[in-house]
């Protein structure tokens, strides 16, 4: 019942602030403003149903720290993406023909504030913490890490090798983040870092969204398998790769920390069955 009490009331914010900042997406300045105000009514709405659902506070959205926990994962995002574009750029696959909109940056800032935010609160907020309890920290980073890639099939260029990339480079990456950090300013620093350094900096496609108008008009021409295709650079090999190393590193964190939940006795003779 946790995951309902909590999930629900997030969800609702979800759809009405998609539902919102979706209608203005011709206006760049009301796209911004309405995305961020979604995204800190999304973290109040978490916290409140936490501390309703779990008579504790919510300590991984606490204020104090919160913007020096994002800063690093927006730093640690922002950079894993700017290695995957530069390696895909060396083999000819893109290139930064102009400059693109200051005004479509702002507006895409909003919007990637607002995903990256609910989408971290929804699902290593929720549902990783919840299904780490009850099985343990790997099961838990595998299951939300699918569910995750699984949900971008409705996207309007996805396909099933994009959803497999995202299972892997960012569903299970960001859950490790979590797992290192037990916060979640972190991962929503890093998933919030990717998705504007790709969108609103390098031009590219997002997890197959369809093309965007950042700062620079980039282009991507060649094979699918190194450029990701028409989902965009989230499916190259480049990202999967980058992203199972920082998995690596982000759950030696969580080991050397103590935060690795073990894998629970039910999950185990669930397993065996």
């Amino acid at each position: 019942m946790r995951l309902l009490k909590q999930l629900v009331p997030v969800v609702l914010v979800v759809f009405a602030g998609g539902a919102i900042v979706g209608a203005v997406q011709g206006s760049p300045l009301l796209t911004l403003v309405l995305g961020v105000a979604t995204a800190a009514l999304a973290v109040f709405v978490y916290a409140r149903a936490v501390r309703w659902s779990e008579r504790r506070a919510p300590v991984e959205v606490a204020r104090k720290g919160a913007v020096a926990a994002v800063g690093r994962g927006l730093l640690i995002g922002a950079g894993m993406f700017a290695a995957v574009i530069a390696n895909i750029a060396f083999l000819g696959g893109y290139r930064v023909d102009g400059l693109g909109s200051v005004t479509g940056a702002a507006g895409l800032f909003g919007f990637m504030a607002a995903a990256a935010v609910t989408e971290e609160l929804m699902f290593r907020g929720i549902l990783f913490r919840i299904v780490e309890e009850r099985t343990g920290t790997w099961i838990a980073l595998v299951l939300t890490g699918l569910v995750f890639g699984l949900m971008h099939l409705g996207n309007q260029h996805a396909s099933l090798w994009g959803a497999i990339a995202i299972a892997v480079e960012a569903g299970g990456m960001l859950a490790a983040a979590y797992a290192a950090t037990r916060t979640l300013w972190v991962p929503i620093g890093v998933h919030f870092g990717w998705n504007f350094a790709a969108a609103g900096v390098f031009g590219t496609e997002v997890s197959g969204n369809g093309a965007t108008q950042g700062l620079l008009h980039g282009v991507t021409s060649g094979p699918a398998l190194l450029t990701g295709g028409d989902f965009g650079p989230e499916a190259s090999p480049y990202a999967v790769v980058f992203g199972l190393l920082l998995t690596v590193v982000f759950m030696w964190l969580a080991r050397r920390r103590g935060n690795v939940v073990p894998l629970r006795r039910g999950a185990t003779a669930t397993l065996a069955q």
